[in-house]
């Protein structure tokens, strides 16, 4: 019943999102921004103009490399800066499932359609992976359908709908998070491995691989020495250790080999090219000029990050053409993008510090064995404060502060709610914590978690929480106006200003 709740509100946001985006892109007239606009080389067919009309929202800002990718390739240096996965699937959808309407759509017609339907499907397999997760992970039924419900109206919603990689990447790290905490070590291994192929912070999964399997190996190690004596205890430790460190390398080697091969594919590319300029269309070789931006060319010298020691395609683009890099963000004109990321960062700060005042012992401990007063209990406490939370906390802790010291931190908002579960537990936590509305419960189903006292005596009960609250917004209390308030202002600000190519997070 959760699954189904939390699924038929995902799919009523998704619907509600394409709208919004085809309506707000129609009503307010494009901003001419400064952004990657490649010239199109296609005949437009019978229902391209239809097409664009409808999701021509969904391929500004850098949806349009997501686009040009999955229509030509990785042509421009700058363009290597999006992974693979996202435009090979967006290939894959205007190619075999859209293929019948190859006589009336183009190939960028029909990507643009692959955007929406994929992204819808991918957003809703993402919100089933994080309510799979977090009823694991949380132990708390109620917390875990408030969280997923939060997150069908995330902050981020405009990148989850729009041509960019976040749905793709929230499902397959929920999902392989999940396979984690399962004990399916491998087919989670896989998983977080395909969502390194779609975006580079990917790699920082590898801490849940290194934590997630110590806990399991110290857990054995506690058994081991209360059940087994002499020299079988010494071998039963040395198997249990050979064995997390052998899990630990392929599981490391397995999840950064995406990075590894796709940044191999660009030095190839650029520092021993096989392509000449003339086989490049004149249009987008005339674009590069204009702009400046490299093209592979192989009677043309290499360019000067191919002579480094390690030649990393992905930090010269950061560095070069996004000015990606530690504290370079810290300017007065960047004060509005600051002021942008507030709330999130606020989130992120409150979870790491509520955290650590309620487990403080644990916490300096790194979670990694039981405290003395957790010794006695036969059970974790359900909830925010479960021990088994802690690993989630320090990961989104690091994003965090990565993203604000080395980032664009206005991009921190979609940062961290396509990565970590923790900004929708938080809050979830809060909700459920000082709303007293949430208090007033007349049933154990969790699904029906509101009742309020209608003006002629009876009473109502709604089928969604989120809902609900809205309904009787202005008599909840200050902590749910102000996070429900940020969730639905920066949902529907987003679709405004995103698909308008106004500035946003």
């Amino acid at each position: 019943m959760d699954v189904r709740a939390v699924l038929e509100f995902a799919t009523v946001t998704r619907v509600l999102s394409l709208f919004l985006q085809a309506v707000l892109n129609a009503a307010i007239p494009d901003h001419e921004a400064d952004a990657f606009r490649p010239p199109r080389t296609e005949e437009p067919l019978y229902l391209d103009s239809t097409v664009e009309w409808l999701f021509g929202g969904l391929s500004h800002w850098d949806a349009e490399h997501f686009l040009f990718i999955a229509e030509r390739g990785y042509l421009y240096e700058h363009n290597f800066a999006f992974f693979p996965l996202f435009p090979v699937i967006l290939r894959g959808l205007a190619e075999m499932l859209l293929w019948p309407l190859s006589s009336w759509l183009s190939v960028r017609g029909r990507l643009l359609l692959a955007v929406a339907l994929g992204n819808t499907a991918l957003f809703l397999l993402s919100v089933v992976a994080l309510h799979a997760l977090s009823r694991m992970v949380l132990q708390d039924r109620r917390l875990a359908l408030l969280s997923s419900l939060l997150y069908c109206i995330t902050p981020a919603n405009v990148f989850m709908t729009a041509g960019y990689s976040e749905s793709l990447f929230a499902a397959l790290t929920f999902g392989g998070l999940f396979l984690l905490e399962k004990g399916f070590t491998f087919r989670a291994c896989l998983a977080l491995s395909i969502a390194t192929a779609a975006r580079s912070n990917g790699l920082v999964n590898i801490g849940f691989l290194l934590y997630l399997p110590s806990l399991n190996a110290i857990s054995q190690i506690r058994v081991y020495r209360t059940t087994t004596k002499g020299h079988s205890k010494f071998f039963h430790y040395i198997c249990v250790i050979i064995r997390f460190l052998l899990t630990s390398l392929l599981g490391t080697a397995i999840i950064a080999l995406p990075f590894c091969a796709f940044q191999y594919y660009g030095y190839r590319t650029f520092c021993t090219p096989s392509v000449s300029l003339e086989r490049i269309h004149p249009a987008l070789l005339s674009l590069a000029d204009r702009k400046g931006y490299r093209v592979p060319d192989e009677n043309g010298p290499p360019p000067l990050w191919c002579m480094r020691p390690l030649p990393l395609l992905y930090s010269h683009i950061q560095d070069v053409y996004w000015d990606v890099g530690f504290l370079r963000y810290f300017e007065l004109r960047q004060i509005p993008n600051f002021i942008l990321a507030v709330p999130m960062a606020t989130l992120g700060i409150m979870a790491a510090y509520a955290y650590f005042q309620a487990n403080p012992e644990l916490c300096l401990r790194l979670g990694l064995w039981e405290t003395g007063a957790a010794k006695g209990l036969d059970k974790p406490i359900p909830g925010f404060f479960n021990p088994r939370v802690f690993v989630y906390v320090v990961h989104s802790t690091v994003l965090l502060v990565f993203g604000t010291l080395c980032m664009h931190v206005q991009v921190l908002t979609r940062f961290m709610a396509s990565s970590s579960p923790v900004p929708f537990w938080i809050s979830a936590h809060l909700l459920l914590l000082n709303e007293p509305l949430l208090h007033r419960r007349k049933t154990s189903n969790p699904s029906v978690q509101l009742q309020i006292n209608s003006r002629n005596g009876c009473m109502h009960t709604p089928q969604n929480t989120i809902i609900a609250l809205l309904l009787h917004f202005k008599i909840c209390s200050p902590t749910t106006q102000t996070i429900l308030g940020y969730f639905l202002s920066y949902w529907v600000l987003g679709l405004a200003l995103h698909c308008n190519f106004l500035p946003w997070t």
